[in-house]
């Protein structure tokens, strides 16, 4: 299972996009674009625009609007891992002010420890009908959404990720999307990979450095979570441009 930059349906060019989130009050951020290439805080605002990332293959539109991803329900399973509290802050950058952003869906999906995704037909195993490790929040007053997830597995060609989606809660036709990925520093994976129920599956075979999509900017993408008396938690902030 090698091809998670593979495209799934069709990528917006700069120019549609623009076109598109203009109407919704919005424009875009990307990897090309000035602030983008900062890499960090606007002016020491504190909300920082990130580039997009390929949404590959493994992107279902569940409709699961739930904050603890680690379930299955399908059959009430709960997939094992380190706990991993995540917290996305999206918020909007107009001129000089930086403002939380509310009630914009944030899809997260990602693998299981042992690199396996839900509800998806592959190659490599085929779980369709199941919805572990997926769905989404609104975000709330501060633009914050909130998830309990678990560390993220591996597979072959691929460092350790977490998919994410932005998408504003507006009628069909309107508002935006924005997609990418979080990563995670190769010394924390290599310490959490050294425990059960990862420890099994022996040493994975891409690291960050290998990855073709993590070297496009991936180092702008790096979430970087604190130990907590139950596993990890992880703040990741994201700026959207008011015009």
């Amino acid at each position: 299972m090698d091809h998670d930059d593979r495209t799934s349906g069709h990528i917006l060019s700069r120019r549609e996009v623009l076109a598109l989130l203009g109407a919704a009050g919005y424009s875009w951020i990307a990897g090309g674009s000035p602030l983008a290439a900062q890499g960090g805080p606007l002016g020491g605002l504190g909300c920082v625009v990130r580039p997009e990332q390929t949404e590959g293959p493994y992107f279902v539109d569940e409709g699961l609007n739930r904050s603890d991803l680690r379930s299955d329900p399908s059959d009430g399973s709960i997939r094992p891992g380190t706990p991993l509290a995540l917290t996305l802050v999206v918020s909007r950058l107009a001129g000089n002010a930086c403002t939380p952003l509310k009630n914009v869906q944030v899809d997260v999906w990602q693998c299981d420890h042992g690199g396996t995704y839900s509800d998806v037909q592959d190659p490599n195993f085929n779980t369709k009908g199941k919805k572990f490790l997926r769905g989404f929040q609104a975000t709330d007053e501060q633009g914050r959404a909130r998830f309990t997830t678990i560390y993220p597995g591996w597979y072959p060609g691929r460092t350790v990720h977490i998919h994410f989606k932005l998408r504003s809660r507006s009628a069909p036709g309107a508002g935006f999307a924005f997609t990418s990925q979080l990563y995670f520093d190769d010394a924390l994976t290599d310490k959490v990979f050294a425990a059960a129920p990862y420890a099994g599956r022996g040493a994975r075979t891409t690291r960050n450095g290998g990855d073709r999509i993590f070297r496009e900017s991936g180092a702008q993408l790096i979430l970087d979570p604190t130990p907590t008396d139950a596993g990890y938690a992880g703040t990741f902030q994201i700026a959207l441009q008011g015009v």
